[in-house]
């Protein structure tokens, strides 16, 4: 920069091409509005608010420096105030509905922290509003003042006088157009070439001799190499926003340098464009990372809206179905939560499909709540009445007649639905003793073939000899088949002798366990196995794929768990008193141990994949 001195000295034409090529510094810079870069800033840190007196306080505390309060910021927190108060308002609405009350009724309750927050926000405005008259005042006063400015210098330059004798008087000018900032930005380009034509022609008559030129030049260059070093600094800063803010800074102060020598001007100015573009790079490559970030955010958000807008409602018919789909909603509430921000043209888009999403899962798990205490009670009063006529047969003696009656009424029980929790164990026992009553005296009084149960028992102990002699190592499909066609033939036996039943049943019973176990061990180790090796394939589709994946073993799992339930139940039915009840236990519970062990499999599939989609994250 171009200091006062005691002589006044000419400057040759070296000084006017360094003028030129300070302009072209002065074109390179490019700053982003320091309310806008602070707005991406702060975004990336600003707290979640979820309460509209959380909001009212956060907005008082930019009313006390709202001259400096981002305006985005401001925006947001108005429109989360409204949209809390809105829905506020309109679940007021429908509570006045269902009360009773017309819609065309309801009239608003005042709302006290509303009107706080409309006088906050009238503060706000207020002030801002002064801020920016004020600053559109002092901007017109620098215009007026840049162009007096101009004037002198045209003044100087068209003076009869000697301009050496003028050039401190030039300096001051100069000096003075640099301490004067803002002008209005329509006329910033305009006031520049203005000036610049008037120092470019004051340079043109002026003749510094060497030795001031040398000394100015040797000043500017001390000044460019410390902002060349400052410069490159810059790129060791963490806060890359803060470095490209303190960038500008730098370039305003190199473009206010005078010239250098002329075999040092491009060497300088290319230094300092090179470390320029390095905190420039960074910059730009930050806020490519955040926008990546928030669109990975977006699609996060986007497949967790996917599975619960896909939720199979005709598919949840039991309590423990909604109750498990529950916590499977609430876990993925719990999982939106952990993710950031989305883009801001999508983040509040996101949102509304997710609570839409949500709010249609409870209201309809709400009506299926209601709909089945309702179907309860109605199955509660079918169930008694079956009782009250298992009851009217039990000691009946026509045994054909009444066990097929008996019969039909306990396939009539199946048929009906559960009752509330409280009357199910006593309502079933009422039912299941009057039935036990009457097939025990009935086996009582049948019980005379004693040679033909006597047959049976040798077939019976025959088909476990069988069962015992199957060798571990045999094949595991062909042993199954076996072990079928061996249970079917024990159910086509008839009865053995009463004293020998307990004790048949009770090993046949542990061969059939033993065997389905290590089948169904080894088939689902091996399903198991397959399915990892397969996983692989599956992540390749992305995450959504994963999670559409899990939905649907939750589905299969659900579906499994019901009817394994329907078995257990039936298993009430087939005591050893029942009529069907030796023949068909075995069957039954070798069908529950079956599905307990599908469903583990299944559970073992899930925690799979909750570990595959654990390590994406």
């Amino acid at each position: 920069m171009m200091d006062s001195h005691d002589t006044n000295q000419p400057l040759n034409q070296g000084e006017l091409e360094e003028e030129k090529k300070t302009v072209e510094v002065s074109e390179v810079v490019t700053e982003t509005p320091a309310e806008e870069t602070n707005a991406e800033k702060q975004a990336e840190t600003a707290p979640r608010l979820t309460t509209k007196e959380e909001v009212l306080a956060r907005m008082k505390e930019l009313a006390e420096n709202a001259e400096n309060a981002n305006k985005l910021e401001l925006d947001s927190l108005k429109q989360s105030f409204y949209k809390m108060h809105n829905a506020e308002q309109e679940a007021a609405k429908k509570q006045f509905v269902e009360n009773g009350g017309a819609e065309e009724d309801y009239t608003p309750q005042n709302d006290a922290v509303e009107e706080e927050f409309k006088n906050v926000m009238a503060v706000i405005k207020e002030k801002r509003s002064a801020q920016a008259a004020e600053l559109e005042k002092q901007k017109e006063e620098n215009l007026q003042i840049k162009l007096s400015i101009i004037e002198e210098l045209k003044e100087l330059v068209e003076s009869p006088d000697d301009a050496n004798k003028s050039y401190t008087e030039f300096k001051k000018l100069q000096q003075q157009w640099n301490e004067t900032k803002l002008v209005p930005q329509a006329k910033v380009n305009e006031l520049w070439k203005n000036y610049q034509l008037y120092v470019e022609k004051f340079y043109d008559i002026l003749k510094l001799n060497n030795e001031f030129r040398e000394y100015d030049f040797k000043k500017n260059l001390e000044i460019k190499n410390r902002l060349c070093e400052a410069a490159e600094k810059l790129a060791d800063e963490e806060d890359v926003i803060s470095a490209f803010h303190q960038l500008q800074k730098l370039h305003q102060e190199f473009r206010d340098t005078g010239p250098v020598a002329k075999e040092l001007r491009d060497e300088v100015w290319n230094r300092f464009k090179a470390a320029s573009t390095v905190v420039n790079r960074r910059h730009q490559q930050h806020f490519e990372a955040l926008k990546e970030a928030e669109q990975h955010n977006l699609d996060q958000k986007t497949v967790i809206c996917e599975i619960v807008e896909s939720i199979e409602y005709d598919e949840l018919k039991t309590f423990s179905a909604w109750e498990t789909k529950t916590q499977e909603v609430i876990a993925l509430q719990n999982k939106w939560k952990t993710i950031g921000f989305a883009p801001q043209k999508m983040n509040v888009k996101i949102f509304e499909r997710f609570r839409h999403a949500c709010d249609d899962f409870f209201k309809k798990k709400g009506e299926f709540f209601k709909a089945l205490k309702e179907g309860m009670n109605e199955n509660l009063e079918k169930k008694k009445v079956l009782c009250e006529k298992a009851e009217a047969l039990k000691d009946s003696t026509d045994w054909k007649a009444t066990a097929d009656v008996l019969t039909k009424l306990q396939k009539e029980w199946k048929t009906i639905g559960p009752v509330p929790k409280k009357y199910s164990d006593a309502i079933w026992k009422r039912f299941i003793a009057a039935c036990d009553y009457f097939f025990e005296q009935k086996n009582k009084a049948t019980s005379s073939q004693r040679s033909v149960e006597m047959e049976n028992m040798e077939k019976k102990k025959n088909i476990i000899n069988q069962l015992t002699a199957i060798d571990e190592s045999a094949d595991t499909e062909e042993a199954s088949k076996l072990v079928r066609e061996l249970m079917k033939e024990w159910s086509s036996i008839g009865h053995v002798p009463f004293k020998e039943k307990d004790k048949l049943y009770k090993q046949y019973h542990t061969l059939i366990d033993q065997l389905f176990e290590r089948f169904n061990i080894s088939a689902s180790n091996k399903k198991l196995s397959n399915f990892k090796s397969n996983i692989s394939n599956i992540q390749s589709g992305g995450s959504q794929t994963l999670y559409r994946e899990r939905e649907k073993l939750v589905r299969t799992y659900e579906n499994m768990k019901s009817e394994l339930q329907t078995y257990e139940n039936n298993l009430g039915f087939l005591t050893s008193a029942s009529k069907k009840g030796n023949s068909l236990l075995t069957e039954l519970n070798r069908k529950v141990d079956k599905l307990k062990a599908d469903l583990e499999l299944v559970l073992q599939k899930i925690k799979v994949i909750d570990e595959s989609i654990k390590e994406e994250e």
